[in-house]
């Protein structure tokens, strides 16, 4: 498959248009290992070491829609893994704090990131349930990652109000939440659809 045929498919199911040229224009094989960048543009997750992927492109791209970010944030990235999903926020928002609880994947992403030709990310080895204090407050919150005990109050403390977290949680089946934390800083949670992800490993 072909960026442009990956971009027609996604297109059905995602709307901002911002996203859907960040997806097109950011090159997903620099994000896979080199034996499997012919299936890069495919619409499916692909492993990149550590246990861990590169989460599928149609999650990916509705997990930033949800964030409806206009140019200007300030993001933290939780689950850095090979760095595509930074870079897809980097080019649709003013910078990004990405945290990866493994050290060799932050070192892959770091070289794909530069191959990438992608600034304004700032990489970090660390615990993403935790957060990136020193980087807060947030405008927008990703994580890349299941919570199996509901959203992670440090995240949710880190996020600006008037700011957007997007997070997979399990309590039976696997499903995207957003959350909204309104002027008053009060907490608007949602459930959405279904989704697969890898565990978010805590300390």
């Amino acid at each position: 498959m072909q960026p442009d045929e990956l971009v027609r498919g996604l297109s059905r199911h995602i709307r901002d248009q911002r996203v859907l040229a960040a997806i097109a224009e950011v090159p997903r094989p620099l994000f896979v290992p080199p034996d499997l960048r012919s299936r890069a543009w495919d619409n499916e997750p692909l492993p990149i070491g550590a246990g861990q992927t590169i989460s599928q492109p149609l999650v990916v791209g509705r997990m930033i829609e949800l964030l409806r970010l206009r140019g200007d944030e300030h993001v933290l990235d939780v689950g850095t893994g090979s760095g595509w999903h930074a870079a897809l926020l980097a080019r649709l928002a003013g910078d990004v704090v990405s945290i990866e609880r493994h050290a060799e994947l932050s070192e892959q992403a770091a070289r794909n990131l530069e191959a990438a030709g992608v600034e304004d990310v700032t990489l970090v080895v660390g615990d993403g349930s935790a957060g990136y204090e020193p980087g807060a407050p947030y405008d927008a919150i990703n994580v890349a990652a299941t919570s199996k005990t509901g959203v992670p109050a440090a995240l949710e403390a880190q996020l600006a109000p008037g700011g957007r977290l997007v997070i997979p949680t399990q309590r039976g089946e696997q499903r995207l939440v957003l959350v909204r934390k309104l002027p008053d800083g009060t907490l608007d949670r949602r459930a959405l659809e279904p989704v697969r992800f890898v565990p978010l490993v805590t300390d």
